[in-house]
């Protein structure tokens, strides 16, 4: 025996593997990753491809240059890489997501300590930097156009964007938003294409529906207190795949039942202020980020504590 590994019990074997999780998350993106190519062209797969080749590249050279264990076999670098590529406008330069990989990556998980000590969701935190250092080209938008496999140059507005400027009249339908032909990154469009993946992940018991339920249930109910379009504001942004799959991040994000709700009404109450009362009319990553940083309190608010009993004498 060359290693001997302790551990307190209680000890459950399970046959699940780090990598077989995030094979079904990457089955689970491949609706939206469809969506994007037919909505978006071919540079979305493009993009795809240019993050995740990044990640990997950058996970393989940070752990070889720091002398440790490899751990790019168990595909959360390219999961990331994915999640990362699908929160990006079409147009965005190469480099620049490239850079975005190699911080969430590097800066975000390795740093921190590798797959599961990350405190903050690594492809929503480079998002929040890119928006902030590339302003311009990370809020870009090319009009998409149905089946047509080349990205249209025309840029215009996303859904939320026409909300919060008052141009309800060029709002697209509820079926666009729906099934993904309008404006806004590659891989948020598509509402049908990530609740499908979603159900897939609650199916395959990868994540549970408390999360996701909460986060898209406070902003329904908020965005209905605030007289404002209900299905419009849940179908647009990257409420969905927030929702699905970055709130539900297990390193990141609280791992008791009530703590799951108490994440996914915080981030629906902080993309809810910002969306309606902030400078930028998404909230989505900013709140995540927020409440990441919250989640040790939570654990430590709603974690089960242990029945002690009087000892009579």
């Amino acid at each position: 025996m060359n290693k001997l590994i302790s551990n307190v019990s209680p000890h459950f074997h399970a046959p699940r593997t780090t990598r077989s999780i995030m094979l079904d998350v990457i089955i689970a993106l491949s609706p939206a990753m469809i969506a994007s190519v037919i909505f978006f062209g071919l540079r979305s797969l493009l993009l795809i491809a240019d993050c995740v080749a990044v990640a990997i590249i950058s996970e393989w050279g940070f752990e070889k240059l720091c002398k440790k264990e490899n751990t790019v076999s168990d595909l959360s670098a390219v999961v990331t890489g994915i999640i990362l590529a699908l929160n990006l406008p079409v147009q965005i330069p190469l480099w620049q997501a490239s850079l975005g990989s190699v911080i969430a990556i590097v800066v975000v998980k390795q740093l921190f300590g590798g797959i599961g000590q990350n405190f903050a969701n690594p492809a929503a935190t480079a998002r929040i930097i890119l928006l902030t250092a590339f302003s311009g080209t990370m809020t870009s938008w090319a009009t998409p156009k149905a089946f047509d496999m080349l990205p249209d140059a025309t840029t215009g507005a996303t859904p939320l964007k026409l909300m919060t400027n008052g141009e309800t009249e060029n709002m697209p339908s509820y079926l666009d938003m729906f099934l993904g032909n309008t404006g806004g990154c590659i891989g948020e469009t598509c509402a049908l294409g990530l609740i499908l993946g979603g159900i897939y992940l609650i199916a395959r018991r990868v994540i549970t529906w408390h999360t996701p339920a909460a986060f898209i249930g406070t902003v329904a109910l908020m965005s209905f207190f605030c007289g404002k379009d209900v299905l419009a504001q849940v179908l647009s942004g990257g409420l969905m795949i927030a929702a699905f799959f970055m709130a539900t991040d297990y390193s990141s994000t609280p791992a008791t039942r009530l703590g799951k709700i108490i994440f996914g009404v915080g981030c629906g109450l902080i993309t809810i202020l910002i969306r309606f009362w902030g400078n930028f009319p998404e909230g989505v990553s900013f709140s995540l980020l927020i409440m990441n940083i919250l989640t040790p309190y939570i654990e430590k608010l709603t974690r089960a504590k242990p029945l002690v009993g009087e000892v009579d004498e």
